[in-house]
């Protein structure tokens, strides 16, 4: 009998529970593994999104919204597939799933990143404050749609194959 090989996802998953059943305060039955999984992934990518703006717009000079864009692609690109391998570990077709993803990235995009991201600028806050800013909003947006939109589990309590 052949013993399966505990992968990086299963590590990944595994730790995320491990944390969130320590929580304090009963914060251990709100808070979902995946919550703290997306919070990982997406705080990562979010450092690559800040590097690149900051490489595109403070030392390549591209226009801020240029900069936002191209660092908004690379980082939420990474995003899918880290948190389509590690966190919802899903094995559903990508084709749907990545239609779905690019349908919420465009309107986190738009209302988001440059709405809030932009608007901010040109308000007069620094780039990078404005970005965090809009991060925090999209967080909440992007998380959401992620758990019960785009790698949302069936009725059977498996994601959707």
């Amino acid at each position: 009998m052949a013993v399966a090989e505990n992968t990086a996802a299963d590590r990944f998953s595994d730790l995320c529970a491990a944390v969130t059943e320590r929580l304090p305060f009963g914060l251990s039955r709100l808070v979902p593994p995946t919550f703290l999984g997306f919070c990982v992934i997406n705080g990562f990518t979010f450092g690559v999104d800040l590097l690149l703006l900051t490489l595109l717009h403070g030392q390549l000079g591209l226009p801020v919204p240029a900069a936002i864009t191209l660092a908004y692609v690379v980082a939420f690109g990474l995003s899918f597939v880290l948190n389509r391998a590690f966190n919802f570990r899903s094995h559903a077709p990508v084709g749907r799933q990545a239609v779905l993803y690019a349908v919420a990235v465009a309107i986190n995009y738009f209302a988001f990143i440059l709405g809030v991201g932009s608007g901010l600028v040109e308000l007069g806050v620094q780039y990078h404050l404005s970005r965090l800013i809009a991060g925090a909003c999209e967080g909440v947006f992007m998380y959401s749609v992620m758990r019960w939109v785009v790698f949302r589990r069936s009725a059977r309590g498996r994601a959707d194959r």
